[in-house]
């Protein structure tokens, strides 16, 4: 059963010299807890590796989605199921043979839905390294594709329709058409439920297709979109200086401030068609 994503909460709405009560409908945000169980030896040890403030919903494929971009699995043939344990908390379990990067277990998060890298102590920590194949995707889009894409995703922003506060990643083909999208109240809780499920369905890489950011396009969501492959990167908002970095450093197109026919090409500019 999916869970709730919103809720009516009573409100007084003040317009000019009137007001009237009513209700206003909120996003849910609640924390999730993630937990690891894989086996050291013959021993079957259950860590907890985060704690994430999200919108209920997709949570298996937000997990997933976290443990693929974080570095901590490969492949979903190294989990064995994915089980909810309790409210708000669930547990990846992988396989005997299965062994997580204990190092990078060690890092333990705290992360909020404005920020998901609070608690890592540095750059480098949260470098990984992006374990899947992919092509030099020598696609090249034109810009009257471009342009239309925040609308086609406005479109289907269900839950943001009702409560305006919510972010989304999108994935699109190619020529423009939505195959996925994901929201939440934290932008990288969306993009890792996103790549969670691409996950499952064996998608990845994601190298010929576009992935769209209803908001800012920071370096950990450059870092997700790498380790999914994602050549191409438009962002409604603005980058920052090291999502452009990170973005060179992997030829990845990245595009901000897409909004009213116009934007910015940071990195990467030969996928579009100028």
């Amino acid at each position: 059963m999916q869970a709730a994503s919103v809720i009516s909460s009573p409100i007084t709405r003040v317009n000019k010299e009137t007001y009237n009560n009513t209700e206003d409908t909120l996003a849910i945000e609640e924390p999730l807890e993630i937990r690891l169980g894989y086996w050291q030896a013959d021993k079957y040890i259950q860590k907890n590796i985060s704690i994430t403030m999200r919108t209920p919903g997709n949570d298996e494929y937000l997990a997933t989605g976290f443990l693929f971009t974080e570095g901590i699995i490969k492949s979903t043939e190294e989990i064995e199921n994915v089980v909810g344990i309790a409210d708000n908390v669930i547990v990846v379990n992988l396989g005997r043979s299965s062994m997580p990067d204990l190092a990078k277990l060690d890092r333990h998060f705290y992360t909020t839905s404005s920020c998901g890298v609070c608690g890592k102590s540095s750059i480098d920590s949260i470098k990984t390294i992006c374990n899947i194949k992919v092509s030099s995707a020598d696609f090249a889009i034109e810009t009257s594709l471009i342009y239309s894409l925040p609308e086609t995703l406005r479109k289907k922003q269900d839950v943001f329709d009702q409560t305006g506060g919510l972010h989304a990643s999108a994935l699109f083909s190619t020529n423009g058409e939505l195959l996925l999208i994901k929201e939440d109240v934290g932008r990288h809780n969306a993009l890792d439920k996103l790549i969670g499920y691409a996950l499952e369905k064996n998608m990845l890489p994601l190298d010929n297709h576009i992935l769209l950011l209803s908001g800012r396009a920071s370096f950990e969501l450059i870092q997700k979109a790498t380790m999914a492959g994602i050549k191409m990167v438009a962002a409604v908002g603005a980058p920052s200086s090291l999502a452009v970095e990170l973005a060179i450093e992997n030829d990845i197109t990245l595009i901000g401030f897409l909004r009213e026919e116009r934007f910015n090409i940071y990195s990467a500019a030969k996928r579009v068609v100028l």
